[in-house]
């Protein structure tokens, strides 16, 4: 498969991985478990100061979450892009899938680690795509 499938496959899997990771966000809230419920209830209810704003911690989760799906987001469409520049200029698709895939590998070990393993599949999936697209990709001249 040529680097340039190979790359606008895995930024499919992480649009893929930014929908259920943007929904799934959206309904952390609402769970029908009493001990979720008050769990989520601590960190709405309770507010404090910090740095001039005075949030919950159910806030600065709310925040985290919509941050890390653009942050999803973004990783998809840098996929895509560099996916068009392979052919074009394959020494900036190297190094841009170079430090996509670190990336991409340290996201997948940080859900692995603290989220769940369905998460950590899309990411590290993406990773092993954009690898395989690297591997492909013509040498850096020397």
């Amino acid at each position: 498969m040529k680097p340039k499938v190979l790359l606008r496959i895995a930024s499919i899997v992480m649009f893929a991985h930014d929908g259920g990771h943007t929904f799934g966000h959206l309904s952390w809230k609402e769970t029908p478990d009493p001990a979720k419920r008050e769990v989520v209830r601590q960190m709405t209810e309770n507010r404090f100061p910090f740095m001039g704003a005075v949030r919950s911690l159910g806030d600065y989760y709310d925040g985290y979450g919509f941050a890390a799906s653009l942050a999803l987001l973004l990783i998809a469409a840098m996929l895509w892009v560099v996916s068009g520049s392979a052919t074009q200029s394959p020494a900036f698709a190297r190094k841009l899938c170079l430090l996509i895939s670190i990336i991409l590998l340290a996201w997948g070990i940080d859900e692995l680690v603290f989220f769940f393993p369905f998460a950590a599949v899309f990411s590290l999936l993406a990773m092993v795509l954009t690898v395989v697209a690297l591997l492909k990709l013509k040498p850096l001249p020397e």
